[in-house]
């Protein structure tokens, strides 16, 4: 095992830690993986809590889904997380991408169940950050279904939510994927609180313009925005 490796099996494990404190998933919810190279997945198994994961424990995968060796004597028997074939997806129309992350962020799932969009221009550095953040429709769970939900999206968006379900957030590195997690669930806890207040009105055009551009510079620029923002935001 190489530097890389043992690293990214710390830092997911790390990450797992992290997102079961945060609440973000519960049980054996949510799945995470990393981009060894070219051809090859780290990813969590199925079945296992994964705020409490050993480096051991993940499994390397081709970009087919296939268990590769080595295998240790903690993953031997394991299998990879039912939710692979979306990851799969992502990794195979995203050769930018090097990590990703699903979890059940509440706030933001509950977003999705009232019907709430989170394809609002309210705060400045979810528009830098994390852009328009579009719901699929709903679609079974660790199904093909679910994997076919983001396919149309995902070349277009670094964050997604999955209608009722959870949410998808990629990155160049799985940390970065990992913290684009925590901005949107502290995103939609903040339009969860706008709404019981009453309401509220998204910034005027010409001050989200100044924040597309912070966008661009920083090179968070998708495809598509230009025509989301005009569309959701009027600018």
């Amino acid at each position: 095992m190489n530097s890389q490796e043992k690293h990214l099996r710390e830092q997911i494990c790390h990450i797992g830690r992290l997102m079961h404190q945060f609440q973000y998933i519960d049980a054996a919810s949510g799945n995470i993986s990393a981009r060894l190279d070219e051809e090859r997945i780290l990813t969590t198994p199925s079945g296992l809590a994964k705020g409490f994961m050993s480096p051991e424990e993940l499994i390397i995968v081709n970009l087919e889904g296939e268990k590769l060796p080595p295998h240790t004597t903690m993953n031997a028997h394991l299998k990879p997380t039912s939710e692979l074939p979306m990851h799969l997806e992502v990794y195979k129309k995203r050769a930018d991408v090097g990590g990703v992350v699903h979890a059940h962020p509440p706030t933001a799932v509950a977003l999705t169940i009232a019907g709430i969009s989170l394809q609002r221009c309210l705060i400045p550095e979810a528009i830098i950050d994390l852009g328009l953040v579009p719901t699929t429709p709903y679609a079974t769970p660790a199904s093909v279904e679910n994997r076919e939900a983001i396919a149309h999206l995902i070349e277009e968006h670094d964050v997604i939510m999955l209608a009722y379900h959870g949410s998808l957030t990629v990155a160049s590195d799985v940390w970065t994927a990992y913290l684009r997690l925590e901005s949107l669930e502290h995103t939609a806890k903040i339009i969860a609180q706008v709404h019981q207040l009453g309401g509220g009105k998204d910034l005027p055009p010409h001050q989200i313009h100044k924040l597309l551009e912070i966008r661009r510079a920083k090179g968070l620029w998708r495809k598509g925005d230009e025509e989301r923002f005009a569309r959701f935001c009027g600018c």
